[in-house]
């Protein structure tokens, strides 16, 4: 009877060790699915940028473009596109006999003005200048007299640089970049007539930068640029202007021009399209989490550690942040696992 007893005891004990043993074994695996769900990821120890990354394409500082002020017949073109020339280099004319005659029978009646002149005031009154006049009438005749002839004079230097201005002259160095009308003989208006020089040792890189970034940058930041056509390299630069007037771009957005100084490579040219990155922020040696580990209570910022298969909430000090990553500058160190997702599935959380 005693043995039967102790059988029976023996049974339910295993029953009741099997019944707690498939207990933990099923809470284990649901806390495990659930905490699947969990992404962690690791503090780490390092150099923190903050950068602005901005679009634009490369300029010529020192840029002039060129018109006729009249039109004419384009009589001849002494450069093409991509030639040097020097400042005061005669570069096209126009056709200046028209312009010519004109002078010359403006000059016939500038003598004949003069003689005008002469014969009044040395002939018919003695030399006698308009304020020493007897009379009003003989005033006025003295003042005429005067007038005529400075009207004829201004005549001639007026006939005089429509011929000066029939050449046009470059008044910088630099390299032929457009040319509206290569081709003489052809009859041109001023606005078809265009004519641009370039410095090419003025080159830039132009930028369009929005205003939410403007006011982190100043003259003189260090900048690193890169150009579509030369994909395997990058270039320093530094700012140089910054424009006080905004812009709209093409998208509508409110953006600055911001000009940078750079040694451009060989062969470059005006117009090569290309992005510039601006450091904002440089710390060195910083705790870095992901910006999606940090979460918001009132004024004051935590995340989750993950210790051991369990979660701790922590009170930390923030710094900066760019796009992927926050400075923490208290309240963890360097290797902690932090949650980045999953908040709502942390089965379990030790004291804070």
């Amino acid at each position: 009877m005693m043995g039967l007893i102790r059988r029976r005891w023996k049974l339910i004990l295993v029953i009741l060790v099997l019944t707690g043993a498939s207990f933990w074994f099923w809470k284990s695996r649901a806390a495990t699915q659930k905490n699947t769900k969990v992404t962690t990821s690791r503090a780490v120890k390092g150099d923190f940028i903050k950068s602005v990354t901005s679009s634009g394409k490369t300029t010529a500082d020192k840029t002039v473009t060129l018109r006729f002020q009249t039109s004419g017949r384009l009589a001849w073109v002494g450069v093409k596109e991509g030639d040097t020339v020097s400042a005061y280099q005669a570069i096209a004319g126009l056709d200046v006999r028209e312009v010519s005659k004109n002078l010359e029978k403006t000059l016939r009646d500038y003598a004949a003005a003069r003689d005008d002149f002469e014969e009044t005031y040395r002939v018919t009154y003695k030399g006698m200048k308009p304020q020493d006049a007897l009379t009003d009438t003989v005033k006025r005749i003295l003042e005429k007299n005067q007038w005529d002839l400075e009207q004829a004079v201004l005549d001639v230097e007026l006939k005089s640089l429509a011929v000066e201005y029939a050449t046009l002259v470059s008044p910088i160095s630099g390299t032929v970049t457009h040319i509206d009308t290569p081709v003489a003989g052809v009859n041109i208006t001023p606005a078809g007539s265009e004519f641009e020089i370039s410095d090419l040792s003025t080159l830039r890189f132009e930028a369009k930068v929005d205003e939410v970034d403007i006011g982190g940058l100043e003259i003189g930041r260090q900048a690193v640029i890169s150009l579509d056509a030369f994909p395997d390299a990058t270039y320093s630069g530094t700012i140089s202007s910054m424009s006080y007037v905004s812009e709209l771009s093409s998208g509508g957005a409110t953006v600055f021009p911001v000009k940078i100084n750079f040694s451009p490579p060989a062969n470059s040219r005006i117009g090569l399209n290309g992005d510039v990155s601006f450091d904002l922020v440089r710390m060195d040696d910083v705790v870095m989490v992901p910006t999606e580990a940090i979460r918001e209570d009132g004024n004051r910022k935590y995340l989750y550690i993950s210790e051991n298969g369990y979660y701790r909430k922590v009170y930390v000090e923030t710094g900066p942040r760019n796009e992927s990553v926050v400075v923490v500058t208290s309240g963890i160190t360097d290797g902690n696992e932090v949650v980045t997702k999953g908040f709502n599935d942390i089965p379990k959380l030790q004291a804070e």
